[in-house]
Formats: C-alpha cells, structure tokens, sequence
C-alpha cells in the first residue's frame, strides 16, 4: 500500500534548498527540523520482537514537537480527559474573536506581542460583559484557544472561546443561567473588544514595545501609525458566537477540534508532484465546498512556518471560574451549586502508558503482533538517535 503524503515529506525534499534562501528565525529551523526527522532513525526509537512468532518489529521515535502533524493526538486525549472534571453541567458557548486583515502584517512581526495583547483584550471582553447586570451579572468560566492561520494558511488570527452558559453569582450564593441560546450580543462584544485591543496596542507602541521591520517600516512614524489607529476603529470587527452546546459528551468532542490543531494536517495533502504541493481546502463564502490549493512548495513552507508560535508561548489559556487559581475554590462552588457530586478522594493513579491510552481510545492494541494476531511485542532492543553528522 502506497503511504500517504506527509508535511515532512515536503519539508525533507525542499526543506534544504528553503533554508539556504531564506533567513529564519531558530524557532522555525527547529520546527522544520524536528517534522522532518519525527518518528526516523534520527530520534531512536524501538525494535520489537512477537512471542509467539518471531514478528520483528522497529518503532521510531517522535519528536514531540507542538506544530508537528503526526505529534498531537495522545496529547490531544490527555488534555481533554483532564478537562472533563471541570465540565459544569450547563449549556456552553462557542465565542470567536478576529484580528481584522489590516492588523496582520503587525501581527506577524510582533507575534508575542500582539498574540498576548489578543488573549487580553478578549479576556477582559467577556468577563467586563458577563459581570454585567445588563447581561448576566456573574463570573463566567472560559478557555481561549489561538488559532493563527486561515484554510489556505494565509495569517489570520483568532481565539476560539469555550465559554459557559451561565455563570457564579458575585455574591457566590448562586449559579445564574445564561438565557437559552443567548449569550451577549456579538455588536457589544465587537465595540468593547476593540477598544480594549486598540488601547492596549496603543500603550505597546508608547511603550516601544512593537517592531517595524520591512514592508511596515512607514508604521514606526506616529502619524502613520495613527493612521492605523483610527482607520481600525472604522471598521466593525468581527465576533461570532455559535449555537450553545447541551451536554458534556458534545462540549468535548467539539473541543476535540479545535485545541490541538495545527496548521495543516497531513489528512489534507493531496499531492506533490515536481516542485507543486496540492492541498484540500474548506471555502467559508462557497457553502463550505471543499476545493483544492496548489502551491509551489516554498510557498507552502513559508505559509506553514508563519504559523510556528513564540518559544513557550501559552496557546490555550483557562479564566474566571476555569483559571488555575479559581478551580479548587470557585468551580468546586459552582459544582456544588449545580448538584455535582464531588468524587472521593482516590491514591494517584500511575500515568497511563501510550499502548493502553492507544488501546482506549482505538480498540486497537498495539502491543499485539500485527502479523499473527497472537502474540505480544516484547521490545528486545533500543535503538539509539543516528545522527548523521547533525543534531537531532
């Protein structure tokens, strides 16, 4: 059976020639390094050995890396089962927030920056409205999550929001319910969402926190960069809240889809042939049609790697009644409040290997020989990193 086209595919065939033409930051160097060695004889790995048959079997490595396609999905299922403890028993809504097309080219070169000051402002957005008497009058609980890339992985940022349906009074004595399938106007949340952004942005440049490099040098000029000001307070930004979800079972598989996504998967690559890679993508204006996208691959490497975060860059951010300060103390009230029966107290439990967590959550056990159907794998042998005269 043919193997199905991966990023690192491309990255290993072109990988060398781009970083030879290009200048790049370190953190792009170690992405595109680490996809292209990931699960290779580079990283090391296993060699395995059925009981019952003799079935040799050799298993390398991955790398781990966070933007790494084949990298995500046990992490995926770990988080999400240490997030089911904190799921509330109410309706949850899907908020998501979007940098206008004007601010991107600022973004790009000031990712940090302006990623933080976009978490901020929609931070301080929902909890000012949701405190508010006017629309719900308590203190929600909500996790963001940074989405920094388009279907065709064109720069386009935006936080997806897990917000809950309700939320603890001020005085904690109550859980006060959003209403049905209302959480607060998306009109209020764009106004006060880009005020505080373009507040905060401001006090970044005052600050002289926010680089002007090449094409948006003109910006470094206050006029200029006064310019931008007004002209992005013109525009009515974009904010959409989708249908509440009712229960747990759905709030997780949705989250499932969003937290850790990367910028493109590889289920997604179609072809490559020469120097072209072709790609499916999703056309939001066209009904949602499926179409294709074929890119020189430079042009795909270079949309791929604007999408590598800052070093230990925080991507999935937990506030009011979620935040890591407010869980033992705020949500264990609002379980109470909604008749959730705290759990006993339980001896730590060992961590769950990745062959059992596997067999969970595909039914299939990869420690049985794929050959026989018989036996186990028992490994007999690690196999060191090769190196190849280059770090892994």
């Amino acid at each position: 059976m043919k193997r199905s086209l991966e990023a690192a595919d491309i990255f290993r065939v072109f990988g060398p020639a781009y970083r030879e033409a290009h200048e790049m930051p370190l953190r792009h160097l170690r992405a595109m390094r680490a996809i292209e060695i990931c699960r290779t004889a580079q990283l090391g790995g296993h060699l395995d050995q059925c009981d019952h048959c003799g079935t040799v079997r050799i298993s390398y490595n991955s790398c781990r890396n966070r933007h790494c396609p084949k990298c995500q999905c046990l992490e995926k299922e770990r988080w999400l089962e240490a997030r089911e403890k904190d799921l509330l028993p109410t309706a949850y809504f899907h908020v998501v927030f979007t940098l206008p097309e004007g601010l991107r080219p600022l973004a790009l070169r000031n990712q940090k920056v302006i990623y933080d000051l976009l978490f901020k402002a929609v931070s301080e957005t929902l909890t000012k409205l949701a405190r508010d008497s006017k629309h719900l009058g308590a203190e929600i609980g909500f996790m963001a999550i940074l989405h920094t890339w388009s279907q065709t992985l064109i720069d386009h940022p935006h936080l997806h929001c897990l917000v809950t349906g309700g939320g603890l009074s001020l005085d904690r004595k109550r859980w006060v319910c959003s209403k049905k399938d209302f959480f607060i106007p998306v009109k209020v949340l764009s106004s006060l969402f880009r005020g505080k952004f373009l507040d905060g942005l401001k006090r970044k440049y005052e600050a002289e926190r926010l680089k002007f490099p090449g094409q948006i040098e003109e910006l470094k000029e206050a006029s200029a960069f006064k310019r931008l000001l007004t002209n992005l307070y013109r525009q009515e930004w974009v904010v959409y809240c989708k249908p509440s979800l009712k229960n747990p079972e759905k709030v997780m598989d949705y989250l499932g889809r969003y937290t850790h996504r990367v910028a493109l998967s590889n289920d997604r690559l179609v072809k490559l042939e020469g120097n072209q890679v072709t790609f499916r993508w999703r056309d939001s204006v066209d009904n949602n049609k499926i179409k294709l996208l074929t890119l020189e691959a430079s042009e795909f490497i270079r949309r791929f790697l604007l999408h590598v975060l800052p070093d230990q860059f925080v991507k999935i951010r937990y506030y009011g009644i979620l935040s890591h300060r407010s869980r033992k103390t705020k949500l264990s009230r609002c379980k109470k409040l909604l008749g959730v029966v705290a759990s006993e107290e339980t001896e730590e439990v060992p961590k769950e290997t990745w062959q059992d967590l596997l067999t969970r959550i595909t039914g299939v056990d990869p420690t049985i020989c794929p050959h026989c159907g018989k036996g186990r794998m028992i490994q007999r042998e690690i196999l060191l990193p090769q190196h190849n005269g280059r770090p892994p």
